[in-house]
């Protein structure tokens, strides 16, 4: 990569596990593991140090779970995209997880390959949503931010909005409407403010649940 490799901080409870992801990872020559967190406290700590690209971080923890360290580093401004690693049976940890700004999730049990190309798809700005969250996501009751608002977007918004649902990266976004990144960060901010959500992952899904894109 031009600006070298992303920088990824493990953050899980059991040593076994992040020994074994970094035993995967440093293989790959874009992907490089610049620290380890046996907790969300320590991640949160870590994240300020090290300023990784991308966190991958066990949702389940002693302490500070995984939750909370999400929106500690949300809080602290931080600029790591966080990739969340689940079980099949913690499904309902995940929705809460993606509230608090996770870009994604995997399972325990993911392929080596398939775990990379996660990485690097949440690098790039894309939102990770299997089908069963993502309904899960948008079957809940409680009230959306941002309903009713959309008539408040602009048509240019609105595609930005619906190419964000299909989970394009702002670069591409602003190749597929032949605008500036800097004009599609903009629009996206825009969009965030108007529908009074808090980010990427939140838009897509209100764009999903008012049929825009997706």
């Amino acid at each position: 990569m031009a600006d070298g490799p992303i920088r990824v901080l493990l953050v899980d409870d059991h040593q076994v596990v992040r020994r074994g992801l970094r035993t995967f990872l440093e293989v790959q020559p874009d992907i490089e593991v610049v620290g380890e967190a046996g907790d969300g406290e320590e991640c949160v700590d870590r994240a300020g140090e090290l300023a990784p690209d991308v966190i991958l971080m066990d949702v389940r923890m002693p302490g500070v779970d995984g939750i909370e360290a999400l929106r500690r580093l949300r809080d602290n401004g931080s600029k790591a995209r966080v990739l969340i690693v689940t079980s099949f049976t913690e499904q309902r940890t995940v929705v809460p997880a993606l509230r608090a700004g996770a870009a994604g999730y995997v399972y325990k049990d993911v392929d080596p390959d398939a775990l990379a190309g996660a990485i690097r798809s949440v690098h790039a700005g894309h939102v990770l949503l299997q089908p069963e969250v993502a309904d899960a996501l948008l079957s809940q009751e409680e009230t959306t931010p941002g309903q009713g608002r959309g008539g408040t977007l602009t048509e240019r918004e609105r595609e930005v909005l619906s190419l964000i649902a299909e989970g394009r990266s702002n670069r591409e976004i602003a190749r597929a409407l032949v605008l500036s990144e800097k004009t599609v960060k903009t629009h996206v901010s825009n969009i965030l403010m108007k529908l009074d959500l808090s980010d990427r992952t939140q838009a897509a899904l209100w764009a999903v649940r008012h049929g825009i894109g997706g």
